[in-house]
C-alpha cells in the first residue's frame, strides 16, 4: 500500500496510509447512492402537488440546495469525512498531516464539479442525457490514478490527500486521557503546543508502546524539553504520557 511520509510539528516523519483508488471510488459510489435516493425521495414526495405554479422552482432549488452542498458540509462537520468516506474508512487530512481549514474543504468542494461533475451523472440516470455524457466524468477519476498520491484536481489545488484511517486507528485517537482524581500537573508549558502537535504527540505514544520504540520516544522528549525549555528527571515516555495527562488537566479547567 503507497506510503507518504509527513512532517510533524516535532520534525519527526510519520508515515500515512493513502487512500487506494478503489476504496476512494466505493466511497465516492456510496455518496451518489445516497444522493441520487435524496432526489428520487423528492420527486416522490414534492413532484406529485407541486405541479407547474410559479413558486415550484424555489420550492426545488431550497430542496436540492442540502444536496449541494452535500460534500462540503459534511466534510467540514465530521473532520473530513462524507458518509462515505466514512463508510470505507478513509479521510481528507492536509498535506503536512493537519486537519484541513474551512477554505480547504471550499476549494475541494468547488473543484468537484470540474473533477466529478454530478450534475452529468444525475442528468444519465434521470434519462435527461444520452450515456455518452459519461466520458466528462473520467477526468477527476484519472487524476486520481494518474497523481503520485492519489490526488484529484481539487486535492491538488487545495493541498489535502486522502488517507486510509482503518491502517493507522492511531491517528484517530482522541487526545483524551482518563486522569486520577488527585492528579497534580508537572508542566503547565504544555499549553505551548499546538493542536497538531499534542494529536501527534498522542500518535507517538501509541506507536512506542506498540512498536517498544524507546529510541523514538528518546528523540521527541529531547526535542520537546528543548522546544518548551523544560527540565524533566523523568525517562523519556513517562515524560510524554505526562504532558499529555497534563494537557487534558489545562485544557478542561
Amino acid at each position: 500500500m503507497l506510503q507518504v511520509k509527513l512532517d510533524t510539528g516535532f520534525n519527526i516523519e510519520v508515515d500515512f496510509a493513502i487512500t487506494p483508488f478503489h476504496k476512494r471510488f466505493f466511497a465516492w459510489c456510496i455518496d451518489v447512492l445516497i444522493l441520487f435516493g435524496y432526489f428520487r425521495i423528492g420527486i416522490w414526495m414534492l413532484g406529485g402537488f407541486l405541479g407547474n405554479e410559479g413558486r415550484a422552482q424555489w420550492i426545488w432549488i431550497l430542496y436540492m440546495l442540502p444536496a449541494f452542498l452535500y460534500h462540503l458540509l459534511c466534510e467540514i462537520l465530521f473532520n473530513g469525512q462524507s458518509v462515505g468516506k466514512l463508510t470505507m474508512g478513509i479521510r481528507v487530512i492536509t498535506a503536512d498531516g493537519g486537519h484541513p481549514s474551512i477554505s480547504q474543504y471550499l476549494i475541494r468542494w468547488l473543484f468537484r464539479s470540474v473533477d466529478f461533475p454530478w450534475w452529468i451523472l444525475v442528468g444519465i440516470l434521470f434519462g435527461a442525457l444520452p450515456w455518452w455524457y459519461s466520458i466528462f466524468l473520467v477526468g477527476g477519476l484519472l487524476c486520481v490514478i494518474v497523481s503520485t498520491y492519489s490526488q484529484r484536481i481539487g486535492d491538488l489545488v487545495a493541498g489535502t490527500i486522502i488517507i486510509n484511517t482503518r491502517t493507522r486507528a492511531t491517528w484517530e485517537d482522541t487526545v483524551f486521557t482518563e486522569l486520577e482524581d488527585n492528579y497534580q500537573p508537572r508542566y503547565p508549558q504544555v499549553m505551548n503546543l499546538s493542536d497538531k502537535d499534542i494529536n501527534t504527540l498522542k500518535s507517538i505514544i501509541d506507536t512506542v508502546r506498540r512498536k517498544n520504540d524507546y529510541d523514538l520516544s528518546t528523540r521527541i522528549g529531547e526535542r520537546i524539553r528543548g522546544k518548551l525549555q523544560i527540565e524533566s528527571d523523568q525517562d523519556s515516555l513517562e515524560f510524554l504520557v505526562t504532558l499529555l495527562k497534563d494537557y487534558n488537566y489545562y485544557s478542561t479547567k
